[in-house]
């Protein structure tokens, strides 16, 4: 009997072990269903392919992050995936204060995920030539989601160095 029960509490444990959630990679994280875009990750995701094609890693730029928030923003705001819905780079960075000695920009919509995101970019001849800059040292990536239009996420990265040339 003793046996019997032994078992029964095992088996009952390991039902419990099994039902412990997977947590899903940054990487997956549904912006349009309430995810979050995870900027360690991004940098990690960028800077992991920049090594794969022997350029150096890239960090995250709090004042990057910033501007690329608001370049975001003003495209769901606007519905309009567009560079320069506010202004050009260059002027943004300048009214910022951003001391960049070089920057690029991606901005893209419809993608979910930074996953998506991230492949819609190394499939992009003018993308993948941004992500692959040599010399930048730096990032700032947002997702804005605006459920009331057609693409719903607009994404914004921005890489740049402020390192004398």
């Amino acid at each position: 009997m003793r046996a019997i029960i032994a078992i029964i509490a095992l088996l009952a444990l390991g039902g419990c072990a099994g039902e412990a959630p997977v947590e899903q990679p940054a990487m997956y994280a549904d912006i349009a269903n309430g995810g979050r875009l995870d900027p360690i990750a991004a940098a990690s995701m960028i800077s992991l392919y920049r090594q794969n094609n022997g350029l150096g890693a890239v960090t995250v730029d709090p004042e990057l992050m910033k501007l690329a928030e608001a370049q975001s923003q003003a495209m769901a705001n606007r519905n309009k995936l567009d560079h320069d819905v506010k202004a050009p780079l260059a002027q943004r960075l300048n009214a910022s204060g951003y001391p960049a000695t070089q920057a690029v920009e991606n901005v893209s919509a419809g993608y979910h995920t930074l996953a998506e995101a991230f492949s819609g970019w190394r499939d992009s001849p003018p993308h993948r030539a941004n992500m692959l800059k040599n010399g930048v040292t730096k990032l700032g990536i947002a997702a804005s989601y605006a459920s009331n239009t057609k693409y719903k996420v607009f994404w914004t990265l921005i890489m740049a160095s402020s390192d004398p040339r």
